[in-house]
C-alpha cells in the first residue's frame, strides 16, 4: 500500500523538471542580425537542448532547419585580421630609369620661436616700499 503513493510522489515531483527541456525557436533581437549557434545561422529555427546558463552541464543544442556559415567571410574587402593576402591591389606602375624628371621644387623654410617678455616694460619698481600710499579721495 505504501509503494503506491511513493510511486505516484516520484512521478508527480519529476515530470515537471523535465517538461523545463523543451524546445526554443530562436528569434533575433535586430532583423538582419543573424544569430549564430556553433558556425550554424539558427534564425527563426528550433533549438532543442539549450540550456545557457541554466546549469552548470553544458549540453551541445541541436538546430533544426539552420544553415551553416562560413567561418572565414568570402567579401571583396581586405581584412588584415584575417592573415590573408589581398587578391588585388592598387596597380604600381614601375616608370623607367631615363624618363624624363621633374624641376626641383623651391625651398622652402619656416622658422618658429619664443620667449619671455623683455625685462623693464614693468612698472613695479624692482625692489618695491613695503606700503604703497594710495592717493586721497575726495569725499562730496
Amino acid at each position: 500500500m505504501r509503494v503506491i503513493p511513493a510511486l505516484l510522489f516520484t512521478l508527480a515531483s519529476t515530470l515537471p523538471a523535465a517538461a523545463g527541456d523543451g524546445f526554443n525557436i530562436v528569434i533575433p533581437g535586430r532583423p538582419g542580425v543573424p544569430i549564430i549557434i556553433n558556425g550554424v545561422d539558427a534564425s527563426y529555427r528550433v533549438v532543442e537542448g539549450d540550456r545557457g546558463l541554466e546549469s552548470r552541464v553544458h549540453v551541445q543544442p541541436t538546430i533544426y532547419g539552420g544553415r551553416p556559415i562560413d567561418p572565414v567571410p568570402n567579401v571583396g574587402h581586405y581584412y588584415p585580421s584575417l592573415g590573408h593576402k589581398p587578391g588585388y591591389g592598387r596597380l604600381e606602375i614601375e616608370p623607367p630609369a631615363n624618363r624624363k624628371l621633374p624641376e626641383p621644387a623651391e625651398s622652402f623654410h619656416e622658422h618658429w620661436s619664443a620667449r619671455s617678455a623683455p625685462m623693464g616694460t614693468n612698472d613695479v619698481p624692482m625692489n618695491p616700499p613695503p606700503v604703497i600710499v594710495a592717493p586721497p579721495m575726495e569725499r562730496r
